[in-house]
């Protein structure tokens, strides 16, 4: 399978979304046969993005849209998860890990890390009052292949 298939999902900004967000990459990414802990370092990454963009990008505001654009290559999976919120000023800090814009609500200030060591790829664009794209690949080694 060495044809593009694009899948593009825009939905609100709303915490119940997060869960939906996480079963429909799953299952656009289920034609690779990923195994189980590709498939849950996929869906933690996603979840990851798509919180952070409901939290930080948007204020909890459900008003707001986040988009995730995916794209299968071959064996590899590109995501991007993107939302017109408010953007991040310092986006070097924002990667840091335990640093949080939002310490009053406990988070842990580990969603880039975490991202960043489940994913082969991982990339944070963002411009303030713009928004931010978090762009991750990851290859998957295909069960059929280990069995072959």
């Amino acid at each position: 399978m060495n044809e593009r298939n694009e899948m593009t999902l825009t939905f609100s900004a709303r915490s119940e979304n997060e869960a939906f967000a996480r079963v429909a990459v799953a299952a656009f990414v289920s034609q690779l046969d990923p195994t189980l802990d590709e498939l849950n370092d996929l869906k933690t990454a996603i979840s990851e993005a798509v919180t952070n963009a409901i939290i930080h990008g948007y204020d909890g505001n459900p008003a707001g849209m986040v988009t995730i654009e995916g794209a299968i290559e071959g064996d590899v999976v590109r995501l991007i998860v993107k939302d017109k919120g408010r953007g991040i000023e310092d986006v070097d800090l924002a990667r840091q890990p335990l640093y949080t814009s939002k310490p009053e609500m406990e988070r842990s200030g580990m969603g880039f890390t975490i991202m960043e060591n489940f994913m082969d790829g991982f990339d944070v664009s963002s411009e303030p009052g713009q928004g931010t794209a978090i762009a991750m690949t990851k290859r998957i080694e295909s069960k059929k292949a280990l069995f072959n």
